[in-house]
């Protein structure tokens, strides 16, 4: 084969330091744009990004050109240096080290949009804890360490 062919879509969830709540709304925006615009020049187009105050959904297709870590770590580099410059609270902000990426099928697509967009309603009976460990369960994640990955 001559050509590289790839779709790989991923469900990328990724939490502030020690699950801090302080994404605020109304930087909600801008922020997800700030996103959007980092996976674009990755060639890793965002589908849709949505978050809470303690963490981050992005549904985006992967970039056959770059490993998905190194999409991540860009993300969370630059998102965290815009982020500081904000306001005097954010001084110190930053993400938590690891993230939690699934993979989605195009067939799903429109399921996993659905449930992004709809965070705000989801966390009003879920913790975000529940929810990652709801999410590893219909994965089938079982290399998943709860006294590790909680730190």
């Amino acid at each position: 084969m001559t050509q590289s062919l790839s779709q790989l879509y991923v469900h990328l969830v990724y939490s502030t330091k020690n699950r801090g709540t302080i994404l605020k709304k109304e930087n909600k925006e801008t922020l997800h744009s700030y996103k959007a615009g980092i996976l674009k020049k990755l060639a890793s187009p965002a589908l849709l990004i949505n978050s809470m105050p303690e963490h981050v959904h992005i549904l985006f297709k992967l970039s056959k050109n770059h490993r998905l870590a190194d999409v991540v770590e860009e993300v969370k580099k630059q998102t965290s240096k815009w982020i500081k410059t904000l306001e005097p609270g954010y001084k110190k902000f930053s993400w938590q080290n690891g993230y939690a990426a699934f993979s989605v099928s195009s067939s799903r697509l429109e399921q996993v949009i659905k449930y992004i967009k709809n965070q705000e309603e989801h966390h009003k009976n879920l913790s975000y804890r529940e929810e990652m460990e709801m999410f590893m369960k219909e994965c089938d994640v079982i290399e998943y360490d709860k006294e590790y990955f909680w730190k």
